[in-house]
């Protein structure tokens, strides 16, 4: 149902030719202010979190503009990605994240997650069928079996669903800046734009300080 809506969602957008660059972003139609302020994970840096699924095809198609553009960003910026929680595989697919997390892996090995489910046929909708691929991209599988039932990972969870709450998730992908603003692609006007958007309320919040 949540895809269902953002597509709709993201037709209306190509129909009506909605394009942020071409005039300045628009409060409650480019982005939501939140009514309270989340608190960020690093006070001295502006936060973009990037809210996910790994069962979200617009989330995996986003990726393509995120990950490069996150190695752009300036030191005084931190960008981080959190996955949305709403139940059943989606709580399994956000321990799964903060598995290979809390592990230090490589990028490479989220992508992976992203290609297997969206190109290569796997659900990875069980815990046996989740270590059994991660073992094919070289992770340890012991190590990882610890760490998924590790307090830190269990910790993060919670967390994640609480910040979630406070930023009033409802739909996925979702990106939040600096815990005040938040919108998401039908907003921004698609996939390359919703970078943009960031790019701009970073500066809207390095104005501020």
């Amino acid at each position: 149902m949540r895809n269902l809506v953002l597509s709709a969602v993201l037709v209306g957008a190509s129909l009506f030719g909605t394009t942020v660059f071409a005039q300045e972003l628009v409060e409650g139609r480019n982005y939501v202010t939140l009514s309270s302020p989340v608190p960020v994970a690093q006070p001295e840096k502006i936060e973009v979190v990037a809210v996910f699924g790994y069962s979200c095809p617009y989330c995996y198609q986003l990726e393509s503009a995120l990950a490069p553009w996150s190695t752009t960003l300036s030191e005084d910026v931190n960008f981080m990605r959190m996955p949305a929680m709403f139940g059943g595989v989606w709580d399994l697919y956000g321990q799964l994240f903060y598995t290979l997390e809390a592990m230090q892996t490589d990028e490479k090995v989220h992508h992976s997650v992203f290609d297997a489910i969206h190109n290569g046929g796997r659900k990875l909708s069980s815990l046996n069928e989740i270590t059994g691929f991660i073992a094919e991209q070289g992770v340890d599988k012991a190590l990882f079996t610890k760490t998924w039932n590790s307090f830190s990972v269990k910790s993060q969870m919670e967390k994640a669903k609480k910040l979630a709450m406070a930023y009033q998730i409802s739909s996925v992908p979702t990106l939040v800046v600096n815990g005040k603003y938040r919108f998401d692609i039908g907003m921004a006007g698609g996939m390359q734009e919703t970078v943009g958007v960031a790019d701009v309320l970073i500066e809207k919040e390095r104005q501020s300080e």
